[in-house]
């Protein structure tokens, strides 16, 4: 490896560990924000406000060196946006009412998964024993977690991680339908538009749910909402994007497996969730299921040539049965 190559790689990895961690802050400020008495609605709108101008920007600038969407292409965009963004977002956001920031990490978690039995079951992907071997390990790393917070809260934890295993299901949907459009937009372009089309449909829900006086919060919710909308959704958004376009989604799914870990360890600190041996143990059992996943990706996927700045409107990710779980963009 060159001295180049490796400053592209160790670029790459930065990028990927960066955008894992602050990803996975999502669920800990959401929490911190509960605290507020503050509802769903109204969170998931303020992170949105918050999040919008950086994405109208990035649009504006990608849209004036790209040539114009075709028709079909903004009715898929807006069909992505929905059901990737908006809607998996907000079961994700009631999901946290119900279940610890770090069970909510661990299910989403399961996105790659997900995405390779969608792919088998919709594209004809075939499923080979690696495949099996990461599907096994990685469910009955969420059967011990989930099993062990049932024994103790019941049902509240049981519907939690239904409304959270949703929004999973959902963004896998979102990443097995947008492959073909992202190779042909852009991941940039397509991230930005689908961002806006949530950011939309978000602030419609809260106008029909709510009086504007909801949005005259606390302090403290309207900054732990900047938060989640700049440091947990744009910032890694983009960050886990570069990473993929130089390192390539295997070794970007890899660096991503320190995000539930970080998850663990952030909640424990700022929540004072307690970290148990069944827990623990789940959590580990599914990061060597996406561990397995990645071996895929790593033996079969060469490293791409960096992101180019000069035609952004052709740097794309690479196919999304390796990609890794960005939730929580979520």
């Amino acid at each position: 490896m060159t001295s180049a190559s490796r400053r592209v790689f160790l670029t790459g990895l930065a990028l990927a560990i960066l955008g894992s961690v602050f990803f996975s802050g999502k669920g800990v400020v959401i929490k911190l924000s509960y605290r507020y008495g503050v509802d769903p609605t109204t969170l998931i709108a303020l992170r949105m406000a918050f999040a919008a101008p950086f994405f109208v920007l990035v649009y504006a600038w990608v849209a004036r060196r790209s040539p114009p969407l075709a028709r079909g292409d903004h009715l898929r965009l807006i069909g992505l946006g929905l059901t990737g963004y908006y809607a998996s977002s907000f079961l994700s956001f009631l999901g946290l009412q119900y279940v610890s920031a770090g069970l909510e990490r661990l299910i989403l978690y399961l996105n790659p998964t997900l995405v390779l039995l969608m792919s088998a079951a919709f594209l004809g992907k075939r499923i080979e024993r690696l495949d099996w071997m990461a599907l096994g390990v990685s469910y009955c790393g969420i059967v011990l977690a989930v099993w062990h917070q049932l024994r103790f809260d019941g049902g509240r934890v049981g519907y939690g991680s239904a409304l959270v295993f949703g929004s999973a299901l959902l963004y896998a949907m979102y990443l097995v339908m947008s492959g073909e459009l992202m190779r042909r937009v852009g991941a940039i372009r397509l991230t930005a538009y689908a961002m806006l089309v949530s950011t939309v449909a978000v602030l419609v829900q809260f106008a029909l749910l709510n009086p504007l006086a909801a949005l005259n919060q606390p302090a403290p919710v309207l900054w732990l909402s900047f938060i989640n909308g700049f440091a947990c959704t744009v910032l890694p958004v983009f960050a886990v994007m570069m990473a993929v376009d130089r390192i390539g989604a295997g070794n970007a799914a890899l660096s991503g497996m320190v995000g539930p870990v970080s998850t663990i360890f952030v909640a424990w600190v700022f929540l004072g969730e307690t970290v148990s041996g069944w827990q623990l143990a789940g959590t580990a059992l599914v990061l060597t299921g996406v561990y397995f996943l990645s071996l895929k990706g790593l033996r079969r996927r060469p490293m791409p040539a960096p992101v180019s700045v000069a035609n952004p409107a052709a740097n794309s990710v690479a196919n999304p049965v390796a990609k890794p779980a960005t939730k929580e963009i979520q």
